[in-house]
């Protein structure tokens, strides 16, 4: 033990340590517990208000994760104000504070580098300003279980992505390489001014979906929208407000990883002997779910249960027995093994057990509340003439011909059991989906 951590009180650092050990493993509810009791023993401790501030960030408390770091200048405290500051629309400050971080030759963080240049150029502007009607609402085409949206992009016609393991809106780079702040129409009804966006080469996502997409909309972009996504409807839902409670529906908390990808507890299991686990949410991954060996382990599988997907390169899948999200409890989920899901946790500073995608959505109506805080999922009734074949029988493997648009997609997930007042719809996929990252 060093001399430094000799000095802490006891009581201090028990309660320090449970709450750097639950954000890590993105349990918010008892991270921001025990961070608030350091911080009642402790106040002016710099490590414990820093841990503080990183929590009320992952809760979007922009104004509490400032005010906690605010006379300290080290550059992870720098980084977590200066995030705070650009998700609370203070550019100004925003653009000081990142354009000192990233002076630092220390320091790497291709986000801070790009958000700077955006704060700056986009000094008196108010982001997300919204213009138009209250409502919007855009037909989503069906292309498999891709979550996409027809938008308009500084008054062209484009096709976007929702993508919620990404923070920032995404621009096609073959409009030009540097960030910058666009303009967006949905539904010809909702304009959203000043957004920024960063810009990336989207081709090969393009090519993958054999759909033009020019944009993705990131969860910062999203939490503005007030969006509800029902692919099963085909439609994509713009408000002005905040959207009243759905008759029946489960609700899931949501945190967001330094400020940005979406993040949700969900567990493995029924009832009280089942175990929790961390998930990112990347709306950009078609299949319901991807897991890492130890998420496999608490789903009570090794990677040697599982069986090679057709025509993947490393790729495995199995189904997880019970998942458990909000009050759901799912049984027979489609999950696969192989994605790179230890470079996520090294980017997000975090414990992960896998990623839900979009598959995991398809079968509800997912509305954002409270400032996306609060996912709101609806059962949707299932057509019997869309169940697809059962999960064991042999799938051919995907093929290079271009997509063909159905009426409706196939729900990707099979019939839940709720703990709460919540329903589910039922079905479930061919485990043998492309993914698309």
């Amino acid at each position: 033990m060093t001399n430094q951590e000799a000095e802490w009180p006891p009581l201090v650092k028990k309660w320090y340590d449970r709450a750097a050990s639950s954000l890590r493993t993105g349990d918010m509810q008892d991270a921001s517990l025990s961070s608030e009791n350091a911080l009642r023993l402790d106040s002016k401790r710099p490590e414990i208000r820093l841990q503080a501030a990183k929590i009320a960030l992952a809760r979007l408390d922009f104004d509490r994760a400032v005010q906690l770091t605010e006379g300290q200048f080290d550059p992870e405290t720098e980084a977590v104000r200066g995030r705070a500051l650009w998700y609370a629309g203070r550019i100004q400050q925003a653009a000081e504070t990142l354009e000192h971080l990233v002076a630092n030759p220390d320091i790497h963080d291709s986000w801070a580098v790009d958000i700077a240049k955006l704060a700056r150029r986009g000094v008196g502007r108010k982001p997300f300003t919204t213009t138009g009607g209250m409502v919007a609402i855009a037909d989503m085409p069906h292309v498999g279980r891709a979550l996409l949206a027809p938008v308009e992009i500084d008054g062209e016609p484009a096709l976007g992505m929702i993508a919620t393991g990404v923070s920032e809106t995404v621009v096609d780079a073959s409009a030009g390489a540097e960030p910058k702040w666009v303009s967006l129409r949905f539904g010809e009804r909702i304009e959203v001014k000043d957004v920024p966006a960063l810009t990336k080469d989207l081709s090969s996502l393009s090519r993958q979906l054999n759909a033009p997409v020019k944009v993705m909309l990131g969860s910062n972009l999203l939490r503005h929208l007030h969006a509800t996504i029902d692919l099963y409807g085909g439609q994509f839902v713009v408000r002005t407000f905040e959207p009243p409670p759905p008759p029946v529906a489960t609700v899931v908390s949501l945190s967001y990883a330094r400020g940005g990808a979406m993040m949700v507890r969900g567990s493995f299991g029924e009832g009280e002997t089942a175990t929790p686990g961390t998930f990112m949410v990347d709306t950009a991954m078609d299949v319901p779910l991807a897991l890492d060996e130890g998420g496999w382990k608490k789903a009570g599988k090794k990677l040697s249960d599982l069986q090679p997907m057709p025509g993947s390169r490393g790729m495995s899948q199995g189904l997880v027995p019970v998942f458990g999200f909000g009050t759901l409890e799912i049984p027979e989920v489609p999950a696969i093994s192989g994605i790179a899901i230890q470079e996520i946790e090294k980017a997000l500073d975090m414990d992960l057990d896998g990623v839900i995608g979009a598959g995991m959505l398809a079968p509800f109506r997912a509305t954002l509340a409270d400032a996306g805080r609060t996912l709101w999922l609806e059962p949707i009734p299932v057509d019997p003439s869309l169940q697809p074949p059962s999960a064991d029988a042999s799938a051919p493997e995907a093929s290079t011909a271009p997509v063909a648009l159905p009426t409706r997609p196939k729900p990707a997930v099979p019939a839940s059991r709720p703990t709460g007042p919540a329903a589910a719809p039922s079905s479930s996929p061919s485990l043998n989906a492309p993914l698309h990252r």
